[in-house]
């Protein structure tokens, strides 16, 4: 009975053993995500991702940042994160000038920095994750041309010197190029505040002539909602909104009618695959961490994860919608 009862207790013990990927993990591992604004849906959906793999692995996650846009705040956040000596950060890079120096200083201290959403590459971050955003950018494009035939007055709304935005405005502008009579009358710069971007909108839906904007396009989630609360509030129903992610206001807004499109992310993957990247870092080191693994044919780690972008319409809204409901319950 001894020896059935010591067969039964070991087999019990490598089950325990197996469901906890054999050890590997500890609730001693904590990791970070740092992100430029966390009172968007956008980034509770990455939180999201990020938890949910801390769960599965059985570590501890911290998603830290401010709630509005504010690149000192963000780095206050880094520096605080890498003061704490995690397993491991991951990095939403607002202002790549700005941070760069901290993520060097978060590598030299032997902790694993990947970027997500938007990327620092002259850093020594390992590598980046998130959308090939010059392809969205064109993809966006794409849409307004076709939308206004090829003709019309377009202004941006973004905020400069935040790698992913820039990088979208980039593809915008590449194919734009091709189409002469697509002009890019103003790139605005909202500051963060979505109300600028209300403010701004109303005033320009009052101009006509050669100068009546024909399309108005958000870089960013949060000023495609207040665009189009301008739009309904002038009843402009004769203007093109591409707007950017699929947080629920943008998905209503399609379904009025009121948005065109967006141009949708994935932020709950990127989430969700940096913090297992950056366990398996934490799990196998490199023998450097300062290594420029950019330039290296046999690097352990690729330079860019893509994960992926789609065009949201009427035609495909409700699935996106239904997704979402699903992933909420």
């Amino acid at each position: 009975m001894k020896a059935i009862k010591c067969v039964g207790l070991l087999l019990l013990a490598l089950a325990v053993l197996s469901v906890s990927g054999c050890g590997r993990h500890s609730s001693s591992e904590v990791y970070y995500m740092v992100v430029t604004r966390s009172s968007l849906p956008y980034w509770q959906t990455a939180a999201a991702g990020f938890n949910k793999a801390a769960a599965e692995y059985g570590v501890k996650a911290h998603v830290v940042g401010p709630e509005n846009f504010d690149p000192q705040a963000e780095l206050a956040a880094l520096h605080a994160a890498i003061i704490a000596k995690p397993s491991g950060i991951l990095i939403s890079v607002v202002d790549a000038t700005l941070l760069q120096s901290e993520i060097d200083n978060a590598i030299n201290a032997g902790i694993p920095v990947i970027t997500v959403d938007s990327d620092a590459p002259g850093s020594r971050r390992l590598y980046f994750i998130g959308t090939n955003n010059l392809e969205s950018g064109r993809l966006g494009a794409q849409r307004v041309i076709e939308k206004l035939g090829g003709r019309g007055n377009v202004v941006f709304f973004t905020m400069p010197n935040q790698p992913n935005l820039e990088e979208r405005l980039k593809g915008f502008k590449e194919v734009f190029a091709t189409r002469p009579d697509i002009h890019i009358v103003d790139v605005v710069d909202t500051k963060g505040d979505a109300r600028y971007a209300f403010d701004w909108t109303q005033e320009a839906l009052a101009l006509a002539g050669d100068k009546k904007v024909d399309a108005f396009v958000s870089l960013e989630a949060a000023s495609g909602k207040a665009i189009a609360d301008a739009l309904k509030r002038s009843k402009a129903t004769d203007r093109l909104l591409v707007a950017w992610d699929v947080d629920p206001d943008t998905l209503a807004d399609i379904k009025d009618g009121t948005i065109d499109s967006t141009v949708s992310q994935k932020p709950f993957t990127m989430g969700y695959v940096g913090l297992r990247a950056l366990d398996e870092i934490h799990h196998n080191p490199p023998t450097s961490l300062s290594k420029d693994y950019s330039a290296n044919s046999f690097a352990p780690y690729p330079f860019f994860v893509d994960t992926g972008t789609s065009l949201v319409d009427k035609t495909n809204v409700d699935s996106y919608i239904d997704t979402a409901a699903e992933e909420a319950k």
